[in-house]
């Protein structure tokens, strides 16, 4: 009889352990998305989703665009203070905003989330956050062009209330980085050099302002001379449009051949030393980056890998539970 209750003991013991063992592991393995996860609003605001992207599409439909301007929205609230919304705060008297920062002078839509808002608090007052609104802007103004879903967008996100115009400059990475400084801006973010190439493919839609690369054409060494590493008739065109140095109006496509089609013409351009900024031709001077150019050629895996750094970018720092608030307006915190 002993033996019996030692044996159960050891068994019950066992499976303690098991348990213990899949709940630590089961931890770890969540911790890309923390607490976010696959329809967070499903009971308590079923329409939130299908709010979002009914909207968006109607504004995409007629303003080709947008896509992106909120792809780099997304971006540029992900890399400062984590996916929080912050970038959608305006400035107060006593703290200027992130949206005052030179990186987020050039943003816009921010009127196409308020009225997505606006709508969501008709509905269902208090539940969805601005940034879990922000993340699936941005995957839905993108998918408006494929008519489907093109990556998983987990929410679960709450809303920051701090947004700090100086946390925007110290913490975008710049269109001027190197690549050792751009992989460690995205390590900073616990973001890998695959994840940089692949979001760097983003650029496949959008436009740069002359000032951001103009050095590249006009004063690269400080010498008055040319990038070398650019192809010399895209370099020709781009000057034939960016006359001088300080010229901050006058923009152009990001990736020449297909500016607003969401594609992996990027990465050819790129392999054609027709990258627009010092930051995208960084890509083609480390071995590694280079190798993984040349696999997202292939448009499929250029989709997959993109939806995959996505979710991943969209876990960045990420406020949940009772952390944040809920914005009321998007704007303004609560």
């Amino acid at each position: 009889m002993p033996s019996l209750v030692l044996r159960e003991r050891m068994e019950n013991m066992s499976l303690v352990l098991v348990i213990t063992i899949a709940l630590f592991f089961g931890h770890i393995g969540d911790s890309e998305g923390g607490d976010l996860r696959k329809d967070f609003y499903k009971s308590a605001c079923p329409l939130a989703e299908e709010i979002v992207k009914d909207i968006t599409w109607k504004h995409v439909a007629s303003n080709s665009v947008l896509p992106a301007k909120f792809l780099r929205m997304h971006f540029h609230d992900c890399f400062v203070r984590g996916c929080d919304g912050s970038v959608l705060l305006d400035s107060t008297a006593k703290h200027r905003a992130e949206k005052e920062a030179v990186p987020n002078q050039s943003l816009s839509g921010f009127d196409v989330i308020d009225k997505i808002k606006e709508k969501l608090e008709e509905t269902c007052p208090g539940i969805v956050s601005c940034a879990d609104i922000l993340a699936l802007v941005a995957r839905d103004s993108v998918s408006f062009q494929f008519k489907k879903s093109m990556w998983e967008v987990l929410t679960g996100r709450r809303d920051g209330r701090i947004s700090r115009q100086s946390e925007a400059l110290s913490n975008i990475p710049s269109p001027f980085f190197n690549f050792a400084s751009l992989k460690q801006s995205f390590a900073n973010k616990g973001l890998s050099l695959h994840d940089l190439v692949v979001l760097s493919g983003g650029h496949t839609i959008g436009v740069g302002h002359c000032n951001f690369f103009s050095n590249r054409l006009y004063n690269f060494s400080g010498k008055g001379d040319q990038d070398p590493s650019l192809n010399p008739t895209y370099a020709s065109q781009l000057k034939a449009q960016c006359k001088t140095l300080s010229d901050n109006t006058t923009t152009l496509a990001m990736d020449p051949g297909s500016p607003l089609s969401f594609d992996s013409h990027y990465y050819m351009a790129l392999n054609q030393n027709q990258g627009l900024f010092q930051s995208d031709a960084a890509l083609l001077t480390n071995k590694e980056s280079s190798k993984i150019v040349s696999k997202l050629l292939d448009q499929d895996g250029f989709f997959t890998e993109f939806g995959q750094s996505m979710k991943r970018m969209g876990a960045v720092q990420v406020l949940t539970g009772s952390n944040g608030e809920i914005r009321k307006k998007c704007n303004v915190i609560n």
